[in-house]
């Protein structure tokens, strides 16, 4: 998982992202793109300000949405040792929007950053910049070259115990 700090002036980096979606396509998605297109949006996110984290849980879960909700533990708890108010945008799966709504209740209560962070879950082709954390997470998970070429916004790594 990625969590990526947005620049507060991302109309470019939505425009440029936005001028690489196909004809007929309605999103970006790293692991439906060509080679020559991941590198393409890669080389739109590195050009840009965004910051991330990688939020690397690794094998050590037994399954999936335990990775998943540990994962969102660990970003709650960054965004509650941050001044001000947050948004969280997660790429909307409906088979896991309600169990993330439970995980980010109780994990902004606990951290008690509930009334400085919100969050909602949006559709990649509503929202362009959601292939940002897809792109940092695929680019993660292959490793290699793919890694090296998006680790310029990469600022930290966290694994996840």
């Amino acid at each position: 998982m990625a969590g990526v700090l947005v620049p507060s002036d991302h109309a470019d980096v939505r425009r440029e992202l936005r001028a690489l979606i196909l004809p007929g396509q309605r999103a970006l998605h790293m692991k439906d793109e060509r080679d020559s297109r991941r590198k393409a949006i890669i080389d739109v996110i590195v050009r840009s300000d965004v910051e991330a984290t990688v939020y690397d849980a690794g094998r050590r879960f037994s399954n999936e949405p335990e990775r998943r909700a540990e994962c969102f533990r660990e970003l709650v708890n960054d965004v509650a040792a941050q001044p001000g108010h947050s948004l969280l945008v997660i790429d909307r799966d409906e088979s896991l929007v309600q169990r993330d709504r439970e995980c980010l209740i109780e994990f902004s209560r606990k951290a008690g950053c509930k009334d400085r962070m919100r969050y909602e879950h949006a559709k990649s082709a509503q929202e362009q910049l959601l292939i940002i954390p897809d792109a940092i997470a695929w680019c993660w998970a292959k490793g290699g070259p793919w890694r090296q070429l998006i680790r310029p916004v990469v600022t930290r790594v966290k694994e996840i115990a």
